[in-house]
């Protein structure tokens, strides 16, 4: 009794594994995307440089005085309006990209997407 148990088993493992794959297969692992803050204060980007994940969320908060704003760096591809103090701007990364503020160009900041 227990051998045809066994035997009949192992055949229906063997018949879902031939007709049925993917049952087998572990799934693949949901990707988490993270969001990340960067403060604008003192004229400056805080953090300057950030580390990210492509498809991570990046908000820049004007703690400052003034309005700033946040553009690509070499070929302006985008850019935010300006950003009024107490205001945020966010964008969904896709690529390293250096930036920097079009209304103050000395400051600059960096995102690094690894």
């Amino acid at each position: 009794m227990t051998n045809t148990f066994i035997t009949l088993s192992t055949h229906i493992c063997l018949f879902v594994l031939a007709f049925a794959p993917g049952s087998c297969t572990p799934a693949p692992e949901k990707i988490t995307h993270k969001s990340y803050t960067i403060e604008i204060k003192q004229m400056e980007f805080h953090p300057a440089e950030l580390i990210v994940q492509s498809g991570d969320t990046v908000v820049w908060v004007n703690r400052d005085i003034v309005a700033h704003d946040v553009t690509e760096e070499s070929t302006k591809a985008w850019t935010s309006s300006a950003i009024t103090t107490g205001q945020s701007w966010s964008l969904v990364v896709a690529k390293s990209v250096d930036y920097y503020c079009s209304i103050h160009v000395v400051m600059k900041g960096k995102l690094v997407v690894k």
